[in-house]
Parts: C-alpha cells; structure tokens; sequence
C-alpha cells in the first residue's frame, strides 16, 4: 500500500501584525480595542504635530538675523 501523495498548497503566511491582532481580538473586548486604536492614532497625530512645530521653529530661525540692529 503506497501512500497519498502529499500537495503543496500556497497559503499565505500569517503576518507579525495579524497575529497580533487575532491576540488582541481574543484579550481585549470591542470598547477596549476601539479605545486602544485611538490612542495610538492620538500619539501618531501628535508625533507629526510636533514634527512640524520643529521644521516652523527652523523656518523661523533662519528667516531671522542673527543680530539684531541698534535703534
């Protein structure tokens, strides 16, 4: 008796993120999930806020002498 042989199939592999959200989905409820999604959409909103706060201070500074004339 010979056995069957064996078919290649072409799953695609799970990713470090979906595996990561499948742990989410089974630890943390819908609300929470929501919540945590939207703080770090927060952090990321204020990351690029601060990102260009710095490059205006840049602006700035280089559009101002640098030493300012007597009166």
């Amino acid at each position: 008796m010979q056995a069957a042989p064996l078919r290649a199939t072409s799953r695609p592999r799970p990713s470090v993120t979906g595996a990561l959200r499948a742990v989410e989905a089974v630890l943390l409820r819908g609300g929470q999930r929501t919540a945590r999604r939207n703080a770090w959409t927060s952090v990321l909103e204020d990351r690029a806020r601060a990102k260009d706060r710095r490059e205006a201070q840049h602006v700035l500074e280089a559009a101002t002498p640098r030493h300012p004339q007597a009166t």
